[in-house]
């Protein structure tokens, strides 16, 4: 799908030093190996040196920098994608690829671009009318990219009944890939949500004249031959790959082959009772884990006062692949009759997920991952699998069960492991979510809510295995002033609002004293609350107070009462993600770890705002391909499972270098349903397939780090 073609530092040094010399060697192929067609036959979408100035349009308020042979882009950290569009009408029928040059000019990070082709009529909630793929440039690198372009699909018809799936068999050129060709109208080059600022520039995009891709075979089938495209694991029926599951005879044979490796990797021999560095200094036993920062490197401490590092995996459960049925009976080639046995997985749920399958009117389902391990393990599979979990954590190197695993295998205590609840209290409800609306924490319910989850989960709160707990997950923040803005679109019901009503009416004597600086309208303080609508530009500072005030609230209560249930277990945070330093410096003060899910190549370049010192848990991360059977190679794809090993390796390494993370989650212990889960996410993100078989080259990766876990972070400090 993607190719580096570029990589000579000799060459990029050179270039950026003599710009004449970079066109020259541009031209004659020796920097970007342009394909061997004549370049005069390609079609130039952009090139920095004669495209109009006039003709690119500035993305989401980016700012440009023209120069004579590349165009520098600076985007700041914002919810948006800036970058540069460029429209035209352009025919790439006859093209094979698009070729890209970019730099990234920061010195730490990968930065993550991202390419998009559209038609006039393109529908991006729809994914038609658009091809879209994204690289990552290397941190002071020049690159040049090759991005493979569609085909022509024989059978157009199959692709438009597929639904709820993120990616589906027939995007196999790119993370989207419904285009025509034949009638490109703009070309968009953008980082996607910047967590931070980026420095980066274009040279030029090309698309390289030449012959499509062949379509694989099973895309010439018709509809009644490509139908139903899901065997009996819940595995792509029209393709085969090293370690496929074709019998329940596979996967009895497969656990005595992982028996095998299991006994041959034993696991880290430095290693006390919970995980902890046994061959590391002791500190004071206290029976529960803590968090100290020793010789200016934060460590969390275990129960019997080694020092410990969280290296640990998302959601070890049984039911990983659940998949919804509505509406797709079709794709699937066999799902067993009611009242026989393998019925039983019509019925299985897991519990954090639950409410998101109800939330989208989910009726049917099927849990795919533990139907295949039932028929793996036998009468006893729950017990069996439990065991094998932990044997298996063990021997891959890892020390911890991260948030949303099966409590029957947790409550074990053999491996360290944490958890996370999600408060279910009323909403602001004029607020936006990345998966629920924003909590209100005014009303009575919120602080009520919590305590009760909090009594729910007393077990594990008094567990000395148990490290801590995050309360939420990837809040959406908003900016400085969401939070009160989105309270005043509210109702006058909203106990929040009721209360942003009473704070300004301490400051200003009257509501003429508010308009005038707010440049608004309101007829009185009633008329302010039962008026839903934005605030004027002049209400800006009093919004981004009262949101300080909203965001006090929210992490003030929940460390009141998470202390009062759990003394000595750490609140670990909601799990941060594209958030703003606002929402981070006060949650700092609250939080015993700050919690962030990260998903990049590595960490060179996270940061915590300025003045803020505080341990830090990756509650996910990952990496995907699709040489395996699934469509999706997740959020951050590599080219094969070779690579995803190595991949991991490089991410955890970058993390045990960093002086305040604590620990790595990767998300999650098996591949999700090859169908999609409510969301259509459909990644290859296990650490085991659907199957429950192991991923080799993955476990290769995490052992390599897993071992050397403690080394590497007493080496780094």
């Amino acid at each position: 799908m993607l190719s580096i073609i570029a990589k000579s530092s000799q060459i990029f040094a050179l270039k950026e030093k003599y710009p004449l010399l970079r066109k020259l060697l541009f031209g004659l192929g020796i920097a970007t190996v342009v394909s061997c067609s004549a370049q005069n036959t390609n079609i130039v979408l952009f090139d920095a040196s004669t495209t109009p100035h006039s003709s690119v349009i500035n993305q989401d308020k980016s700012e440009l920098n023209f120069k004579e042979d590349r165009l520098e882009i600076k985007t700041g950290a914002k919810p948006s994608a800036p970058g540069i569009r460029i429209n035209g009408n352009w025919d790439l029928s006859g093209c094979s690829e698009l070729l890209i040059e970019l730099s990234n000019l920061n010195t730490k990070g990968s930065l993550p671009v991202t390419i998009t082709l559209k038609n006039k009529d393109a529908d991006e909630s729809k994914r038609v009318g658009l091809y879209l793929d994204r690289v990552y440039v290397p941190a002071g690198e020049t690159r040049s990219f090759r991005l493979k372009l569609p085909p022509t699909i024989p059978h157009p018809e199959i692709r438009s009944r597929f639904t709820g799936m993120r990616m589906t068999p027939y995007d196999q050129w790119g993370l989207i890939s419904d285009v025509d060709l034949s009638a490109i109208t703009s070309l968009q080059v953008y980082v996607n949500k910047p967590r931070f600022e980026w420095n980066w520039a274009i040279t030029k995009v090309e698309a390289i004249k030449g012959k499509a891709e062949e379509v694989p075979a099973w895309m010439n089938l018709t509809e009644d031959k490509f139908f139903p495209f899901i065997d009996d694991y819940g595995q792509f029926i029209h393709k085969d790959w090293p370690g496929k599951t074709y019998s329940d005879e596979d996967l009895v044979k497969a656990i005595e082959e992982e028996k095998a490796d299991l006994a041959a990797h034993p696991g880290p021999d430095d290693r006390g009772r919970f995980g902890g560095w046994k061959n590391g200094p002791r500190l004071k036993a206290t029976g529960s884990f803590r968090v100290e920062k020793i010789n200016g490197t934060w460590w969390m401490v275990d129960p019997e006062g080694y020092l410990f590092w969280s290296h640990g995996v998302v959601r070890v459960t049984p039911s990983s692949g659940i998949t919804p049925l509505d509406n797709r009976l079709d794709y699937f080639a066999s799902l067993p009759e009611k009242g026989t046995p393998m019925a039983e997985f019509y019925e299985t749920h897991d519990l954090l997920l639950k409410p998101y399958y109800e939330a989208r009117n989910i009726k049917a389902t099927y849990d795919f991952s533990a139907a295949n391990i039932s028929r793996k393990y036998g009468a006893d599979w729950r017990n069996r699998y439990a065991d094998m979990a932990h044997e298996r954590l063990k021997s891959w190197g890892l020390n911890t069960i991260a948030n949303s695993s099966d409590k029957n295998i947790c409550f074990l205590d053999r491996t360290p492991y944490t958890d996370r609840i999600e408060i279910k209290s009323p909403a602001i409800e004029g607020s936006n979510g990345m998966w629920w609306k924003f909590r209100d924490p005014f009303h009575p319910e919120f602080r009520a809510n919590l305590r009760k989850q909090l009594k729910e989960n007393e077990r594990s709160l008094s567990d000395p295995w148990c490290l801590g707990y995050f309360v939420d997950n990837e809040i959406n923040w908003g900016t400085e002033t969401s939070l009160a803005e989105w309270t005043l679109l509210s109702p006058a019901t909203q106990v929040a609002k009721q209360e942003m009503i009473k704070w300004l009416q301490k400051k200003y004597p009257s509501i003429e004293d508010l308009n005038s600086t707010w440049k608004s309208s309101y007829t009185s303080w009633k008329d302010m609350l039962t008026t839903m609508k934005k605030p004027t530009e002049g209400g800006h500072q009093d919004c981004a107070e009262f949101s300080a005030i909203i965001t006090e609230e929210y992490f003030r209560i929940i460390r009141e009462e998470f202390k009062k249930v759990a003394p000595n277990k750490l609140y670990m945070g909601c799990r941060f993600a594209r958030s703003n330093d606002h929402a981070l410096i006060i949650g700092a003060r609250y939080c015993d770890v700050i919690s962030y899910n990260i998903y990049s190549h590595n960490l060179d370049d996270f940061r915590l705002p300025e003045g803020i010192d505080k341990p830090v848990m990756i509650g996910e991360f990952h990496f995907g391909a699709t040489d395996r059977g699934l469509f999706h190679p997740s959020l951050i794809r590599t080219e094969n499972q070779e690579k995803r090993g190595e991949a991991y390796v490089h991410y955890v390494t970058s993390a045990l270098q960093h002086p305040n993370i604590i620990g790595t989650h990767w998300h999650q212990f098996a591949d999700q349903a090859t169908t999609g889960r409510f969301d259509g996410e459909n990644f290859q993100v296990g650490m085991v397939d659907i199957c429950d078989r192991p991923y080799p080259e993955t476990i290769k990766g995490i052992r390599n780090v897993g071992y050397k876990l403690y080394q590497i972070r007493n080496n780094a400090r």
